[in-house]
């Protein structure tokens, strides 16, 4: 089956759908293809948080946050580590510092998108500057909701009749002569019958290759490959495209750049083989090697650098990692990371949202102490490490050394403020000085508290999520090919593109930083196409 159409979107994410809108604002026939059914419509960021890096909106200077697009950029550079040399990549990032409250933030409220008024802050940076103020502003709805609009304004767009959506379709080649594409060509995995489209226009908004845990090991920056990489994505999210773009001429950067996340727990219902929950590590909990001993010497506490914490314990001699706390800081402090497990903000139901704000979460950590494997629940410590040690054939845990470690922290805490000489509970003062973060931090809690328990020990593992690199462009979201020269007609966007440019973030991420990429570089796509057609 042959068809026309002036422009081939693969991939029907968020950055594939943004690009869809502005084009069909134009009048311009789109045809989206997409490898997964029309139940995983929007893609990953269906089930994300639904955070999203703006700066210089009404919520942060209703806060009183002064933030600047200069401060921004700085803050972006350091957290990067982008250099000099990495022109496209700073010059990705100097456009989106500022042009997001515009592109993105204006575009999304004009599409009925609202955010939670409380602006978070994540990726304060560790051992150098992250965010120098509060940027993570949550979609009330999370990346659920976000999506659930975006795709009821494509759906009932007025140009509707100009787009084509094509479920089960998987791209094998893209064909043209040289330095110009003309057409793409695949399956539909559904029926097995072949298909092509004849386009002088076609974008790349197929997400990474974090879905395939093979190939993330395969690109692992740093030199001991762990053992065990649990999914935090989806196994369509494979890298496929990015194969297809390179035999093509594209060029790929930035491969060994990638964002996990450290505290990685088996998806207590699974979709897939490896299926894995990303923790919202609580702060007040301590993190133990294998052994039993706290991994150091800076003690790990999420909300400052995250690169660090994987960095830490894929170091580690065993696979996995364990959280110890007791049940007043899981209630209190535990998450997780995307819109299935906040069902008060994805629902958007206030009233029980400020419930679990005010008296915690018990039902996140019922559920998860019922029926996800790596939690335990014991009452005494010597009990905990019993069953630490049932769990897994790998790592012994010494009860000795994990129970000096409790009553060394707790003792701090006992001795009172003055006393405190503990790095993670400087870090826990610091935290709590800023309200959004005060009302889900416990005020210096001890771990062994007859008060708090039950205690709970957390086997984790580091997670798969996200690709920083991918297939370079330029700021049309052009592909380039080696020698820095774009191929007429093909464009990649969003994850696909390392978020623009084959890697926007350099090592690390501020956060939020990916959706808001997503539609920008779509939107960056979308004019190029615009000017040409």
């Amino acid at each position: 089956m042959t068809q026309k159409t002036d422009v081939a979107i693969v991939g029907a994410g968020i950055a594939g759908i943004a690009t869809a809108l502005d084009l069909l604002d134009r009048n311009i026939r789109v045809t989206l293809l997409d490898r997964n059914g029309p139940e995983r419509f929007g893609g990953l960021a269906v089930e994300s948080f639904g955070g999203i890096f703006f700066v210089g909106t009404p919520q942060q200077k209703r806060l009183g946050i002064a933030d600047s697009p200069e401060l921004a950029f700085q803050d972006w550079l350091s957290f990067g580590e982008i250099h000099e040399k990495d022109k496209i990549a700073r010059k990705w990032a100097e456009t989106y510092v500022h042009t997001n409250y515009e592109k993105v933030f204006l575009w999304l409220r004009a599409k009925k998108v609202g955010f939670f008024p409380v602006v978070h802050w994540v990726e304060r940076g560790l051992h150098r500057p992250g965010n120098s103020v509060p940027r993570f502003h949550m979609v009330w709805g999370t990346g659920s909701g976000l999506m659930e609009r975006l795709i009821s304004q494509l759906k009932s767009h007025p140009n509707v009749s100009n787009l084509n959506i094509h479920f089960h379709h998987r791209v094998d080649a893209i064909q043209g002569v040289p330095n110009r594409v003309e057409s793409i060509t695949g399956v539909n995995e559904k029926t097995g019958e072949p298909f092509q489209y004849l386009a002088p226009h076609i974008v790349i908004g197929s997400g990474g290759f974090g879905g395939n845990i093979a190939e993330v090991k395969k690109h692992w920056y740093w030199d001991k490959v762990p053992e065990v990489i649990l999914n935090g994505s989806h196994p369509s999210a494979d890298g496929r495209m990015h194969q297809v773009v390179e035999k093509l001429g594209g060029k790929l950067v930035n491969m060994k750049k990638m964002w996990m996340y450290a505290a990685g727990v088996h998806h207590p219902r699974p979709g897939f083989e490896g299926h894995g929950l990303s923790l919202v590590p609580p702060r007040s909990a301590l993190w133990v090697s294998a052994k039993g001993k706290r991994i150091g010497p800076t003690p790990l506490v999420t909300g400052f650098d995250t690169r660090y914490l994987v960095e830490r314990i894929t170091a580690q001699d065993e696979p996995h990692t364990w959280l110890v706390l007791n049940k007043k800081i899981a209630v209190k402090e535990l998450g997780v990371s995307g819109s299935e497990f906040n069902t008060a903000i994805r629902d958007k139901k206030l009233l029980a949202f400020l419930v679990t704000v005010l008296f915690g979460n018990h039902s996140l950590v019922a559920d998860l102490l019922e029926h996800c494997k790596d939690f335990l629940v014991a009452d005494t410590v010597s009990e905990l490490v019993n069953k630490m040690n049932r769990l897994t054939d790998k790592g012994h845990v010494n009860g000795d050394l994990l129970k000096l470690e409790i009553e060394r922290y707790d003792g701090q805490i006992q001795r009172g403020l003055k006393y405190h000489n503990d790095d993670q509970l400087r870090r826990i003062a610091q935290l709590r000085n800023y309200r959004g973060d005060r009302v889900r931090t416990c005020k210096f809690q001890a771990i062994e508290d007859k008060k708090a328990i039950p205690l709970i020990a957390i086997r984790v593992f580091p997670l798969s999520r996200k690709s920083l690199g991918g297939i370079q462009t330029d700021m049309s979201s052009r592909v380039l090919d080696s020698e820095q020269q774009p191929i007429s007609g093909l464009y990649a966007v969003g994850e696909a593109a390392g978020f623009g440019g084959g890697g926007i973030h350099g090592i690390r991420a501020l956060e939020g930083t990916f959706l808001g990429s997503c539609i920008l570089t779509g939107r960056h796509a979308a004019e190029a196409i615009m000017e040409e057609l």
